[in-house]
């Protein structure tokens, strides 16, 4: 690694960037900005690149050197620091050359942490990290704070850094993948608000995706919070060795949790501070695992000495983010909920068991290698009718057999329209995928919003 004094140097030196998504741009244009010399290494061609008129010759005309259309193992060997984008796997070839090499990989969170001078909270998690990202900053900017938001939800941290740092917090959802290429990130407060299977197509097994979430508070110790999950079995059984203080919550009860629910309503208490009680009438998310996102916000925030008054502000105002179960239009009685996010198993599940009613749902994309028998046990009794589209439609149709009538869509217009065929007034139609969207869209905000499309198509014509 390239330090003095426990300092990052990266002036003068060759800064190779791995991939031009958002945060490899940022990583890109920060470098040269410090005097780096910097070269982008991307395996998509410029044509093939979802990237707005201009950027490349912005990019180049900065001093930024680009190689498109493939790696060059030759640029990766050369380089003094190589900076990947969380969407690359670190076992490609070239990046095996060059970390045998002894060179440096890291990734944008952890280049720009080792410039950063503001408190950081990080969450991560199978599920719910960009709720509980966005309600934190809620909160705190109700208890009178100035904050940055960003991470894995678009906002890639070189941005901050790379202004005048002058919020009192930044707020951090961070994924597994950019765990992975962590090596001295050590946030003020860690949340990791549950795992469950997800992205075995990369990972090895279930403990080596696990492992990733837990990098998390890897370097944190005493002065330092940790906040976990008490109904996650895993975590439930972590145990830090290094000393940070851990709070824990879960939906009831229990002897050395800090925030559980009753009758409705959150409790919470530290240690030495009085109960409170947080009130959810008026919390509009359905779900329980939505309720466990407000305790870990809630054990954040107060941890950091939010008043309750602006923590309850917060949540009764909160009305979460587009694609995460969000009700779209409600056709001839028929309510359309998209929850073009849910790209794993468990959220799907939790998608589904938010709702009391019948449900018909729409799954499909990409398959991710999980075993699709949790999402047929949880939608029996639940989901009278599925749609299935994308790569995995046959895998889904396989898993489900017999147990949901269901039928297979050629695209998401098709499966709207067979989806409420199946439905009757009272009825949801939940796109709730379980699977990633890169088969057919650009994204889940892709996927979503042609759902969206798709829904107003036919309440137009209807």
């Amino acid at each position: 690694m390239i330090v003095v004094n426990g300092q990052l140097k990266i002036e003068n030196k060759e800064a190779l960037v791995v991939g031009l998504g958002e945060s490899g741009l940022a990583a890109a244009r920060w470098l040269v900005k410090q005097g780096s010399h910097v070269t982008i290494s991307e395996k998509q061609t410029g044509s093939d690149l979802d990237l707005d008129n201009g950027v490349l010759d912005d990019l180049l005309r900065s001093g930024i050197k680009l190689e498109l259309g493939g790696h060059r193992v030759k640029t990766f060997t050369g380089a003094d620091l190589v900076v990947v984008s969380p969407g690359v796997p670190l076992d490609v070839r070239p990046l095996v050359e060059a970390r045998e090499k002894g060179i440096p990989i890291i990734g944008e969170i952890e280049l720009a942490s080792r410039f950063l001078k503001t408190s950081c909270i990080a969450v991560t998690g199978t599920n719910g990290k960009s709720t509980v990202v966005n309600l934190i900053g809620d909160i705190l900017l109700k208890g009178g704070k100035s904050v940055f938001v960003g991470g894995n939800i678009g906002r890639p941290l070189t941005n901050y850094v790379g202004g005048e740092q002058r919020a009192d917090y930044v707020v951090l959802e961070v994924s597994s993948f950019q765990l992975d290429t962590t090596q001295t990130f050590s946030p003020l407060v860690a949340l990791i608000l549950n795992v469950s299977p997800d992205h075995l197509d990369r990972y090895a097994d279930y403990c080596s995706y696990a492992r990733s979430k837990e990098r998390i508070s890897a370097n944190q110790g005493p002065g330092q919070i940790l906040i976990l999950s008490d109904d996650d079995p895993l975590l439930r059984k972590f145990q830090h060795k290094n000393g940070p203080t851990v709070y824990r919550y879960g939906l009831k009860s229990k002897p050395g949790r800090h925030a559980f629910l009753d009758n409705g309503q959150i409790q919470a208490k530290l240690p030495g501070e009085k109960m409170i009680t947080l009130n959810l009438d008026r919390f509009s998310l359905p779900g329980n695992h939505n309720r466990a996102n407000m305790m870990a916000a809630t054990l954040t925030c107060l941890a950091l000495k939010i008043s309750p008054p602006a923590i309850r502000e917060a949540i009764e105002h909160f009305k979460g983010l587009p694609h995460r179960t969000e009700l779209v239009d409600t056709v001839r009685g028929v309510a359309f909920y998209n929850d073009s996010k849910a790209t794993n198993i468990d959220a799907a599940i939790k998608a589904i068991t938010s709702f009391t009613g019948p449900v018909v749902l729409i799954a499909g994309g990409r398959h991710k290698g999980s075993d699709y028998l949790p999402l047929v046990e949880a939608a029996s009794g639940r989901v009278k009718g599925a749609v299935f589209l994308g790569e995995a439609s046959c895998l889904l149709a396989e898993a489900f057999g017999s147990r949901v009538p269901w039928a297979q869509a050629t695209d998401m217009h098709n499966a709207v329209s067979l989806a409420f065929d199946q439905a009757q007034e009272g009825d949801v139609v939940l796109l709730a995928p379980a699977c990633s969207s890169f088969d057919m869209f650009r994204d889940f905000k892709h996927r979503g919003a042609v759902f969206r499309e798709a829904v107003k198509r036919l309440r137009d014509g209807a």
